[in-house]
């Protein structure tokens, strides 16, 4: 298998147990010493990634994320991605509304060797915000 391709199973299946069994000390195998995501709302680390994730699961239990597309090329990965679930746990201080919601984005993964050592996350969270009834169509537009 070459590098590229092996790039892609490992995040696939890593995005997989992490995203949709929650299993977020699965990053461990993934990400580099140092790693940063940087998102619309500031940069995280490991940890502070991992954090996030554990909010969201908690959130939305049965949340299920799927990669659409995923190109690699050098040192980079490309992901296009989507999530769908319901919101059964408290969010933003937004109590469990019940309502089935889904996001989409894109993610560029920068390796450092094996690791993933830089991401750069982009997705519209009005879609949620607006679902979940925290945003009404006025207050985006």
């Amino acid at each position: 298998m070459n590098p590229i391709d092996d790039r892609k199973r490992r995040i696939a299946d890593v995005w997989h147990r992490t995203w949709n069994d929650g299993r977020v000390d699965a990053l461990d195998e993934l990400l580099a010493p140092g790693y940063v995501r940087h998102t619309q709302s500031g940069d995280q680390d490991a940890a502070s990634f991992k954090d996030s994730i554990t909010m969201v699961k908690k959130a939305f239990p049965g949340l299920s994320t799927v990669i659409d597309d995923m190109v690699g090329e050098n040192d980079k990965t490309v992901m296009r991605w989507h999530s769908v679930g319901t919101h059964q746990g408290e969010f933003l201080d937004v109590p469990p509304t019940e309502r089935e919601v889904t996001v989409s984005g894109i993610t560029i993964a920068r390796f450092d060797g094996a690791r993933i050592a830089e991401e750069w996350v982009t997705w519209d969270p009005r879609d949620l915000l607006t679902t979940l009834g925290i945003l009404t169509l006025r207050d985006i537009t």
